[in-house]
């Protein structure tokens, strides 16, 4: 989980995305910074999320990220 908070923070630094839970609902990221972040989980992980997991419910929160990465991770 470490590793995910940072990537995020890379791409979005002033959010806590330890404490925000409608990142998607609340438009704290935008469509850009979700593909940023696919593609930097994506390198980072060495999975490959497709278009079928981009979900609003799946980058809700960093728990739904992460949950998305290990499940990626395990059916890669």
């Amino acid at each position: 989980m470490k590793e995910l908070l940072e990537i995020l923070q890379g791409i979005k630094p002033e959010v806590d995305f330890e404490k925000e839970k409608g990142l998607i609902e609340d438009g704290i990221l935008d469509s850009f910074d979700i593909i940023s972040m696919v593609n930097a989980l994506n390198e980072h992980f060495e999975i490959e999320i497709t278009v079928a997991e981009l979900l609003p419910e799946n980058f809700n929160d960093v728990e739904a990220i992460w949950n998305l990465v290990q499940e990626m991770k395990e059916n890669g």
